[in-house]
């Protein structure tokens, strides 16, 4: 029996809430705070009461006087004043901006550049016939399973140089920013290294072997193969690894957060974690969802121009 309309429409419908609740009403409300202004601001006030006992009995002093005592009020004020386009100007402007955005450009290209090749190079390792593959594969994947937060509490204890294992380097991988910085990008490649490993093993497994046996009797070496055979069959795999990776790596904020607490200072302070300070810690509602949504234009233009890009390629 074929469902009528309202039955599919009421089916369809707790979907269609949970989008309208959690996606599409908090991306048009943070697009309306990021013209606002918004202060928030703590009043304190103090007022002279008498003092009374259990009774009810006014409390005296020794010259006869009733005894007061202070009570202090406090009220959260919030007040909210649109102003345009000015939070987005303001971050072209803030030179805590231009540091994040070198933060996080100098992680995105040293730890996705390492983790593609590393992982693509492991790939066309673990694709052929060893002793233990199955298990070492299953050993290679096993850093994907924790979470950035917990990997970077992880390190955080690793790295510690007061009494963590590696302590006794002398190496100051927390409290120098150039180490700090390395250390988070260290910490990010060995957690995602393995996921580009796995779309690339899979993906040279569905390579036919055909390949590989035309190319030997052409006389290929490994590096031809590898130049000739493999990257041209895997561009789309690699092109789709890197927009994933890029995506997620733009959104840098819980290796910084756990390891380092973005500093020292605001060394390894990236974008998306200088947003959340601004709006979390300081209340400047209005200037975060600015940077937010700075981040989400960026995303989106990088994205629309690989996809042109491949579509003028294989369209």
């Amino acid at each position: 029996m074929r469902w009528t309309s309202k039955a599919r429409f009421l089916f369809l419908a707790p979907a269609v809430l949970w989008v309208l609740a959690f996606t599409v009403f908090p991306l048009g409300y943070s697009l309306y705070i990021a013209f606002l202004k918004i202060d928030s601001k703590t009043e304190i006030t103090r007022e002279r009461v008498p003092m009374v006992d259990k009774d009810g009995n006014p409390v005296m002093l020794a010259n006869g006087k009733q005894r007061m005592r202070t009570i202090i009020h406090k009220e959260q004020k919030t007040t909210t004043t649109f102003q345009g386009l000015q939070n987005f100007r303001r971050m072209f402007k803030d030179s805590q901006v231009a540091t994040a955005t070198r933060v996080t450009l100098t992680f995105i290209l040293s730890s996705v550049s390492i983790e593609l090749v590393l992982g693509f190079l492991l790939a066309v390792l673990f694709n052929r016939h060893l002793a233990g593959r199955a298990a070492m594969r299953a050993v290679m994947i096993l850093p994907i399973f924790a979470t950035p937060l917990a990997a970077g509490y992880l390190f955080f204890t690793i790295l510690y140089e007061e009494g963590g294992p590696l302590g006794f380097l002398g190496i100051p991988f927390l409290s120098d920013p150039d180490w700090a910085l390395a250390s988070i990008i260290f910490v990010d490649i060995w957690q995602w290294t393995p996921f580009c490993f796995l779309v690339f093993l899979a993906a040279l497994q569905s390579v036919p072997d055909e390949l590989y046996e035309a190319a030997v009797v052409d006389g290929a070496n490994g590096w031809q193969i590898l130049q000739k055979v493999l990257l041209p069959v895997l561009q789309n795999t690699i092109v789709i690894v890197l927009l994933l990776r890029l995506a997620e790596a733009l959104k840098l904020f819980d290796i910084p957060f756990a390891l380092t607490g973005g500093g020292p200072g605001i060394a390894t302070q990236s974008y998306s974690f200088f947003a959340f300070r601004t709006g979390i810690r300081f209340f400047d509602l209005g200037y975060a969802s600015a940077l937010c949504y700075g981040l989400l234009i960026t995303v989106m233009i990088i994205i629309m121009l690989t996809f042109r890009r491949l579509r003028e390629t294989y369209g």
